[in-house]
């Protein structure tokens, strides 16, 4: 297993490894003993999976605010996406920064989102499917979203994307107030 640091701390990019053969692969995707040894000691209590029809869906940039805040471990099960992290902890030295890594079938790589952390992705490939586990269950009322082209991300796509009514809504970086702390 190969786990890098980002510019964001405590945002890892994961790459499990893989076994494979003329029928496939096989992958460990979480390994609870194995992540510890790393620093890495979170007790997920729900696994999510969806499924973007378009390339050039965006979904995000979402968050659950304290009491119910989650860790995410995202990974991609099919197609291709680009997953974007943005830190929202306030007095963070890199408040409003963001770091983006292409997850794919192919590649296997996962990334670690923490609490305080908006989360999102664009598809570039149909028919993607993204599958993550959370460290805590959802709570609607927790739910949350900052507007995807408030953050100064590259997405990487020209045109216009994809979105949910929730996500056109929701208030730009330079109007929200953050619920985390550094």
């Amino acid at each position: 297993m190969q786990i890098e640091d980002t510019a964001l701390p405590g945002v890892k990019i994961i790459t499990p490894q893989r076994f494979g053969d003329a029928r496939g692969f096989f992958s460990e995707s979480w390994n609870r003993k194995r992540m510890e040894a790393h620093g890495i000691d979170l007790d997920f209590v729900q696994d999510n999976h969806s499924m973007s029809a378009e390339v050039g869906t965006i979904r995000g940039l979402h968050f659950q605010a304290p009491p119910h805040a989650q860790d995410k471990l995202v990974r991609c099960g099919q197609g291709a996406l680009f997953d974007v992290v943005v830190d929202i902890r306030k007095g963070s030295p890199t408040y409003g920064d963001w770091v983006g890594v292409e997850l794919t079938a192919e590649n296997g790589r996962q990334m670690l989102v923490p609490k305080g952390f908006l989360h999102g992705f664009i598809t570039r490939a149909p028919m993607t499917e993204i599958i993550y586990k959370c460290t805590d269950y959802y709570a609607p009322e927790c739910d949350g979203a900052v507007r995807w082209d408030s953050c100064g991300i590259d997405w990487g796509f020209s045109g216009q994307p994809i979105l949910s009514e929730k996500d056109t809504a929701a208030p730009a970086l330079a109007e929200f107030q953050t619920p985390f702390t550094f």
